[in-house]
């Protein structure tokens, strides 16, 4: 599923809220992605990329974690923040694991505009 723009104003204010979370950890933490995803209960988790030498994680890797070490058992929804066209294959899948392959992954611009709805 792929929505455009023009559907983002009609966004849920809890979507809207993993997208400015996604976008906050971005711009403060001068990384190339910014995510955040929402758990079964209503629990969000917010998280950059990770690059160290050691480990490298995108930012939606990292969230996904999270949840996971927290004890979430599925997703409703997740976010992630980038210049990138798209959702990788590794970060769809991390979603997927998680969240089952109909949880939405919004992917929105580095201002937070929505630019597409995918399944993940």
């Amino acid at each position: 599923m792929l929505i455009r723009m023009s559907e983002a104003a009609q966004l849920d204010p809890e979507d809207r809220k993993i997208i400015t979370l996604a976008r906050s950890v971005r711009a403060r933490n001068s990384v190339p992605e910014g995510a955040a995803v929402r758990d079964e209960t209503g629990r969000t988790y917010a998280a950059g990329t990770v690059a160290l030498d050691s480990l490298k994680l995108s930012a939606l890797q990292t969230a996904v974690a999270m949840a996971v070490a927290s004890g979430a058992t599925s997703l409703e929804a997740a976010a992630v923040v980038t210049d990138a066209q798209s959702a990788s294959e590794e970060d769809r899948a991390a979603v997927r694991d998680l969240g089952g392959a109909g949880t939405p992954m919004l992917l929105a611009g580095p201002d937070g505009t929505l630019r597409a709805t995918l399944d993940a």
